[in-house]
């Protein structure tokens, strides 16, 4: 499976168990350290907890090779980094805090809804 399938995967494991507001950023022609980056928020320290434990055991039964994972007992933010694809589950405190989306306002980005229908988002240029 490429980066991009691999990335969709993952946003819809934390849309399974109820991730709030799931948005995939397109980094291919931004960046090298990620192709795409998840982005997720919980709606309680367990649900971020949840949802981070969830997508990463998911994935690696998938075959996925987990690089590393940080903040899932902290709970306001947990990583998982998957080499190409890096997710980060936010409670959406800390999500409106870090804003990491705002950092790659220029980057393609893709909107999962829960009913696994998706929109893509406008580029700031």
């Amino acid at each position: 499976m490429d980066t991009e399938a691999l990335s969709r995967k993952a946003a819809e494991v934390a849309i399974d168990i109820k991730a709030e507001n799931v948005v995939i950023i397109d980094l291919r022609d931004k960046q090298s350290y990620a192709d795409f980056l998840v982005v997720a928020s919980g709606t309680s320290d367990r649900h971020v907890q949840s949802i981070a434990e969830t997508v990463e055991m998911r994935m690696k039964h998938e075959g996925v090779a987990i690089v590393g994972a940080e903040g899932a007992r902290e709970c306001q933010w947990a990583l998982i980094d998957m080499g190409g694809i890096v997710v980060h589950v936010f409670h959406q405190f800390a999500r409106d805090v870090y804003d990491l989306e705002s950092l790659w306002m220029k980057a393609p980005r893709t909107r999962l809804n829960t009913d696994g229908s998706e929109r893509k988002l406008a580029s700031h240029n």
